[in-house]
């Protein structure tokens, strides 16, 4: 791949990028009053932010059974209300436990 060719890829995935950001602003100049699209919109970033992190959650540990004892933690533990960075701490240092008592298994 030349230089050439990856400058005019870049400039395409930018301007493909940006028109996705601003294209809404443009067409959409009131209030969305529609209760379907207003709830819509305000899942959507849960969603995806599942569909990213919950996969890399099990591949991303030595094993799937630690990843699957770490996500039932994290679970448990935000059902109970614990805030993200206690979740996130204390779920690492389950799996790092996990992990480390696999190994020696």
């Amino acid at each position: 791949m030349s230089a050439r060719d990856l400058f005019v890829y870049c400039l395409i995935m930018a301007t493909v990028t940006y028109l996705i950001r601003v294209l809404p602003l443009i067409l959409i100049n009131k209030k969305i009053e529609n209760k379907f699209i207003q709830s819509f919109l305000h899942y959507m970033p849960y969603a995806v932010l599942s569909a990213l992190v919950i996969p890399s959650i099990f591949i991303s540990t030595g094993s799937y059974l630690s990843g699957v004892l770490g996500f039932v933690v994290a679970f448990a533990m935000s059902m109970r209300g614990r805030g993200l960075f206690t979740v996130a701490v204390f779920t690492c240092l389950f799996v790092f436990i996990v992990d480390s008592i696999l190994c020696l298994i």
